[in-house]
């Protein structure tokens, strides 16, 4: 272990909350009228605390994304992008809002050069125009009942008076990504220049006064005023050399545009799944593999059977040929070119790549690998008093994204553009759909979901994670759905995540060894996580009895909160 304490330390953490029945057991699971589900207490409040004034679950959805800046800002915030699911009880209609960061008009396919992922993504250049603020505004606009003060508010405190660092924060401020700028380590490290400890109490001034500005003039402070000059500067300067500088510009800022989608659906064992869609590829990756392996499971079976190698591996094998059709046709289209979506999940399709699958034989060859992409992200779920639902996954991409601090308002800067291929892909063969384009999203594995039984509303879920977000959804939504679990016991269960279409899976020490042993012999590339896989935040209904419940992931500071009724 020595030269990587970080997996040392997840090693821990990772035994103290999963590694026996009893401490899985102590994750809270609630009943109530309004219910907020979020990886961290201070956020979870904050969204609470929206719920009881009266706020629409819109509104504790932007109270939560603001306090997650604060509480947990090597994950998300102001900087980044997000994913939005909104479902309207009156009306039983769902919406999609791609608030995902785009492309700088001055990008270029070959901007990387020779970069690989490391070098690329701590640099300007990786930065893309952050989506999350436009997105929680607009959401605000059609369907909130706060003030953005009133959202900003609880985030405004944390920052201002500070909060006491947690074990998952504390692991995070180790990171070297914060090394790379003077601004974010000074912001970080203590006076003796060591990284903040657990226990001790740390406040954002800077962010603090961001958060003023936004609640007194705006989004248009961001987009286009103060912000949006310290933005641009911070992104130019902050560079190792030359090719690495940031390429955003002001008019970049002030032309950012949210794009309201049409939700992704498909049915499944009675249900309908509803995601999002294009430039994510999580909800399509997802419906491919339920899809291929439905023919081995008529019936209701225990779930993915994890005592079971031959199980998995049909999973494993049905995941990777679902991300060789991600590298390929996913992203956010040029003009004249189509995602082919409806052929991707055709039964004629998804029953030529279910011949693919042998119970008994790993599969040879899928094809396409992906780039890499950073595990650092995070997923809320809400449902109000009135029903109306906010499922939501939202990023910097890496932790700390590229590290680059705005010094002037305290937060951090996405590195979303390494999302894109790194070098460019487009040729007779290949429409390298995910190439840098000016103006467009790079592709996404988020997918915040929400799961339907006819018509009626009966659950929210995602998770962070990266390309293992896929897994982690897919493997929540087989205990459920083909094994009858409820959320809280299926979030309980160990992982394993399929990251690239040569089947590299990373598997959480809690497997059982001889799943993993077995699954070695038989030629799969299996190593253990460095860190815990997902964060599932959930929010839904009791089927038998019709009460509301949620249930956090305790892999990271998962919890739930119940807002009763007045």
């Amino acid at each position: 272990m020595q030269g990587r304490p970080d997996i040392f330390w997840w090693r821990l953490f990772q035994r103290a909350l999963l590694g026996s029945a009893c401490a899985l057991m102590l994750q809270p699971v609630w009943a109530g009228d309004a219910l907020v589900s979020v990886s961290h207490p201070l956020a979870a409040e904050a969204g609470a605390l929206a719920l009881s004034q009266g706020g629409d679950a819109v509104d504790a959805a932007a109270a939560i994304q603001f306090a997650l800046n604060v509480v947990e800002p090597q994950s998300s915030g102001i900087g980044g992008g997000a994913f939005f699911l909104v479902y309207r009880a009156a009306t039983h209609e769902v919406y999609a809002l791609d608030a995902r960061e785009v492309a700088p008009a001055a990008d270029r396919a070959d901007q990387f050069g020779a970069m690989n992922f490391d070098q690329a993504s701590t640099r300007g250049i990786a930065v893309g125009v952050p989506g999350t603020l436009a997105g929680v505004e607009a959401l605000r606009q059609r369907w909130g009942k706060l003030s953005l003060a009133a959202a900003l508010a609880p985030a405004q405190h944390y920052a201002r008076d500070g909060f006491l660092i947690t074990p998952y924060l504390a692991h995070a401020l180790q990171s070297p990504r914060l090394e790379h700028d003077p601004a974010a380590r000074a912001l970080t490290h203590g006076a003796d220049g060591k990284p903040l400890q657990v226990g001790q109490r740390w406040r954002q001034p800077a962010l603090a006064h961001a958060f003023e500005l936004i609640a007194r003039e705006g989004v248009t402070a961001f987009y286009r005023g103060a912000i949006a000059k310290a933005v641009v500067a911070a992104q130019q300067d902050r560079q190792v050399d030359a090719a690495g500088a940031g390429r955003m510009t002001r008019d970049d800022l002030a032309q950012y545009q949210v794009a309201w989608r049409t939700p992704l659906e498909y049915p499944y064992r009675g249900y309908r799944l509803v995601t999002m869609p294009p430039p994510s590829s999580g909800g399509v990756a997802m419906f491919q593999v339920l899809g291929m392996l439905e023919r081995f499971h008529p019936g209701q079976t225990p779930g993915l059977d994890l005592g079971d190698p031959e199980e998995v591996r049909l999973t494993i094998d049905a995941m990777r040929l679902a991300l060789a059709d991600r590298a390929r046709w996913m992203g956010d289209a040029p003009a004249g070119v189509t995602i082919p979506v409806t052929q991707l999940l055709s039964p004629a399709y998804l029953k030529q790549r279910s011949q693919r699958l042998n119970r008994h034989q790993r599969l040879a060859q899928a094809t396409a690998v992906d780039t890499p992409e950073g595990l650092h992200t995070t997923h809320f779920s809400v449902v109000d008093h009135e029903g109306n639902v906010v499922c939501v996954t939202t990023t910097v991409e890496a932790l700390w994204g590229t590290g680059i601090l705005v010094p002037e308002y305290g937060f951090f800067l996405n590195n979303e553009m390494t999302d894109f291929n790194l070098r460019p892909r487009a040729s007779a063969s290949d429409p390298g759909i995910n190439d840098v384009r000016p103006g467009h999203r790079p592709r996404s594995s988020m997918m915040p979901t929400l799961l339907f039984h006819g018509d009626r509303w009966v659950g929210a879920y995602g998770s962070p994670g990266g390309v293992s977000i896929i897994s982690t959804v897919l493997e929540m939504t087989q205990d459920m759905l083909d094994g009858g679990l409820s959320a809280g016991h299926a979030i309980r269960r160990p992982r394993f995540a399929v990251m690239d279409a040569e089947g590299h899976t990373l598997v959480e020490d809690a497997l059982p060894p001889f799943l993993v042993q077995t699954l070695r012999q038989q030629g799969d590339l299996v190593e253990p996580s460095p860190i815990p896989l997902g964060s599932v935040q959930w929010v839904g209904v009791d089927e038998a009895t019709g009460r509301r419940e949620g249930a956090a992931d305790p892999r990271r500071e998962g919890t739930v909160l119940r807002i009763p009724e007045h």
